[in-house]
Order: C-alpha cells, then structure tokens, then sequence
C-alpha cells in the first residue's frame, strides 16, 4: 500500500512544475497580445512604442549575424568574473564583521555606508584608476555586488542561534571548524540573500558601465540603439536582459533556495 503513495508523492512537484510553467507561458503571451493591441491604437508615435514584431525584427538580426551572441558572452564573462571576485572577498568581509565586534564598529560601519553608494559612483575612479579597459568593467561590478554579500553574511552569522554555537564549542569545535561547519551552515538563508541580491547588483553595475565605455557588448548594443535612435534594438536588449535574469534565477538561485528550504524544513 505504501507504492501508490510514494508515486503521487514523486508526481505531486511535476504536476506543480508544469502547472507553473503553463501559466507562465499564458500570462507571456497574454502581455504580447496586449502590447500588440496597444501598438495598434496608436496612442504612442511609432519610434518612441515600438510592437512585438519591430522588437523581433531587430533582435533577429544581431541572432542572425552573431553579434548578439558575441554580446552575451562578452557581458557574462565579466559579470562572472566579478561576481567570482566579490564573492570571495564578501565572505571573507562578511565573516569578520560578523563575528568580532571591533571589526563591526569600524569596517562594518564602512561597508553599511558604501553599500548606500550608487554602483555608477565608481565608474570614474575605475576609468582613472585602470583606464578604457577589462579591469574597469570588472572593478565596477565588484564594487556593485561586494557590499551586499558582505552584509548578506554578516546579517547569517548574526543571526545564528546562539545554542548551535555554545553547543559546538561544547563538543570542542574552535576558529575555522566553528565557522566552517557550524556558524556558515546555519547563515545559509541570509547569505542566499545576500548572494541574489549582489548577482542583481553586479548585473546593473556591469549595465551602467557598459554604457559609458561603449564596447561589444549587451551594454554597447543598448547604447547603440539610442545613438541611432532605434527604440526597437532598445526593446530587444532590454528583453535579452531579462530572459538572461530569468534563466540565472531559475537554474541557479531557484534551485538553492529550494535546497536551503528543504534543509531547514520550510518546504510546503
């Protein structure tokens, strides 16, 4: 009796993934129509509110020829490489702060004022410092994202239960062990958070100085689109910068979201 059971069990999240999946695709082609329907009124001049299939014709045309493609990879490979980079300086800030109080009274103070600053302040400092190159771009998109994990780590360590720490000292756990095995595993939601919110982050940073210094890139073919006055190769990057969001969402941070739940049984 207990194999029907586990059978429904196992089909119980597909049902529940295809059901998501099919209303998602609805509401998509539900927003198409109706921004096809608006194109049609004519309530906005053609160059400024461009419809679905002058944003299709445009984007079809950097597929075709590669540019777009070229684009994404160029883009990716410096977010990646600065998120990579913030990342590992964020936890190692993050770990300091949160778990000794002089550290948090002056660097902690620090980093809570310069996560206020907007990721375009550094744009010139990384253009002085580094001039019209690489390490510009993927100095603007550390600064971006390294605020934000560094606080999403110091708000986990904090917010350990104070029992989980006495009792692992109890046992003889010390320094790393303790923060490796014990304080790290509990902030995992936090610092979750803090790694989505960086990602984000990075990823407007990356925008705003692509902007600035025109290269082969999402940026640059944004930038591209308003020095010729194409609003439709606007829509079309735009809309490329979303699928890309919804993907890394959905393939990496949905994923471990899902994981961490289920660890601290929050899962429904």
């Amino acid at each position: 009796m207990a194999a029907p059971s586990i059978s429904v069990s196992k089909q119980r999240p597909r049902t529940q993934w295809i059901g998501k999946l099919i209303r998602q695709l609805l509401f998509y082609v539900l927003l198409i129509l109706l921004w096809q329907g608006l194109t049609a009124l004519h309530i906005w001049k053609d160059y400024l509110f461009p419809g679905p299939l002058d944003v299709w014709t445009s984007l079809k045309g950097f597929i075709q020829d590669g540019s777009l493609l070229i684009a994404i990879t160029v883009s990716l490979r410096r977010l990646l490489m600065g998120y990579i980079i913030s990342l590992v300086l964020g936890l190692i800030l993050g770990l300091l702060i949160g778990s000794n109080r002089y550290v948090e009274e002056t660097l902690g103070s620090l980093v809570l004022g310069l996560q206020a600053l907007p990721s375009v302040c550094w744009i010139p400092i990384a253009l002085l410092w580094f001039g019209l190159h690489e390490q510009a771009m993927i100095f603007v998109v550390v600064m971006g994202a390294l605020f934000s994990i560094t606080l999403g780590v110091d708000a986990g360590i904090k917010n350990t239960p104070p029992v989980y720490i006495k009792a692992a000292r109890n046992m003889g756990s010390r320094g790393l062990a303790l923060s490796l095995q014990v304080i790290l595993p509990a902030a995992l939601p936090s610092i979750l958070t803090g790694l989505k919110q960086g990602w984000t982050f990075a990823w407007r940073s990356l925008m705003a100085a692509e902007l600035i210094y025109i290269t082969v890139s999402l940026g640059g073919l944004l930038e591209g689109g308003r020095d010729l006055g194409d609003i439709s190769q606007v829509f079309a990057i735009m809309i490329v910068l979303v699928i890309i969001g919804v993907i890394i969402d959905a393939t990496i941070f949905a994923p471990l979201e899902r994981t961490v739940r289920k660890r601290w049984g929050l899962s429904h």
